[in-house]
């Protein structure tokens, strides 16, 4: 359904990402909100890794409510509070994305509305 744009003429993705994605004319896309490391009980893990699976499980809920999956996902928006929190995010983020990988940006931010939270992630998917 979509298409990874990466063109040779520039430098290839530094990790499991596609520079773009072409969405087919006439696709349902849904766009879910920034989504912190917290469980339903409001537990939040203390680690990157433990925040960042509750983020894409609960990303996964949203989507599962259209009726889509993280196979859908075409762009994803993700911050961490630091540098040391790449390696453990993308190694989770990469568990959860399918083929072709979404377009994605992550950057390092100063903090979140609460200072135990150490990672967001928000997705863009089409179905």
């Amino acid at each position: 359904m979509t298409k990874a744009l990466t063109p040779t003429s520039i430098r290839a993705p530094f990790a499991c990402y596609s520079h773009g994605i072409e969405v087919p004319p006439g696709a349902r896309l849904v766009l879910c909100s920034g989504q912190l490391g917290i469980a339903a009980d409001d537990h939040v893990p203390a680690d990157v890794e433990g925040q960042t699976r509750l983020c894409f499980e609960n990303i996964g809920a949203i989507l599962k409510e259209a009726g889509l999956g993280y196979d859908n996902i075409v762009r994803i928006n993700a911050f961490v509070t630091g540098r040391e929190h790449l390696p453990g995010y993308m190694k989770v983020r990469d568990a959860f994305i399918g083929s072709p990988p979404p377009a994605s940006t992550l950057m390092i931010v100063s903090g979140f509305a609460r200072p135990e939270f150490v990672v967001e992630v928000e997705v863009i998917a089409a179905g």
